[in-house]
């Protein structure tokens, strides 16, 4: 992130949401419904980073939302012309993010309304408590 140019700032009261991921987890369709609620959330590529603490300087968020994936779903997902070990390096760049998530979602038996209701009952708690 450029040093002279300001990062997100979220409304008053309101919590910065980052969602990060492999591909095929659901982050733009979580994204998607925290919008529309009025979130403010921002999707974090941060797969496709070299920069390990991306998702730090680039959302500045105040709560971190992993959404994962196995390899065989995220094929059944969207077909990719990927390997498993195209894969496990996206798991490798997210660790970082991984290890110091607020809330992890494995997203391969749930469906897009049962993440958006875990997700929401966790930012419900997390506002209660914190924000």
């Amino acid at each position: 992130m450029d040093a002279g140019r300001p990062g997100p700032v979220a409304a008053p009261g309101r919590p910065i949401i980052g969602v990060v991921g492999p591909c095929c987890a659901g982050k733009s369709t979580l994204v998607e419904a925290l919008q529309a609620r009025g979130r403010d959330v921002r999707h974090i590529a941060q797969e496709h980073s070299y920069a390990a603490r991306m998702w730090q300087g680039f959302a500045k968020a105040d709560i971190l939302v992993f959404l994962d994936v196995s390899y065989a779903v995220a094929q059944q997902r969207r077909w990719m012309d990927w390997q498993p070990a195209d894969m496990e390096e996206q798991r490798r760049r997210l660790q970082h993010a991984r290890e110091r998530c607020d809330l992890y979602v494995n997203t391969d038996l749930l469906t897009i309304e049962e993440v958006r209701q875990t997700v929401l009952s966790y930012l419900d708690l997390a506002s209660a408590s914190s924000f």
